[in-house]
């Protein structure tokens, strides 16, 4: 598998950084439940390029980000201990990359191509 359909980018944006070792879980919302689908952990450019499967089919699905443990490794104290983005995959045959700009009181996503 060279990359999944879902992948995401996390910067730190108070560093400046790629945000390396946030620990990501991807779920799929199934009949009112989350299963959960994937876990990864962000790379040396915080980046998850292998977060589930290749193809998906379209629903709903929910990111959640451990950002507790990621600011906690660096002595960091933050306001969010995770963050949960959640979005709809209506387009089975495209890619979807759903980035994270982290900062220890604050975050933000869009949708990457």
């Amino acid at each position: 598998m060279n990359v999944s359909h879902i992948t995401t980018h996390v910067l730190d944006a108070a560093q400046g950084l790629p945000a390396q070792g946030v620990a990501v879980q991807l779920s799929a919302l199934r009949e009112g439940e989350w299963q959960l689908l994937a876990e990864a952990v962000t790379d040396a450019d915080g980046r998850a390029k292998r977060l589930g499967p290749e193809a998906l089919p379209a629903g709903t699905y929910r990111l959640r980000f451990d950002t507790g443990a990621y600011f906690a490794s660096r002595s960091t104290p933050t306001f969010f201990p995770e963050a949960q983005l959640t979005f709809v995959i209506d387009d089975e045959t495209r890619h979807y990359h759903v980035p994270l700009l982290l900062s220890p009181f604050a975050y933000s996503t869009y949708r990457g191509s």
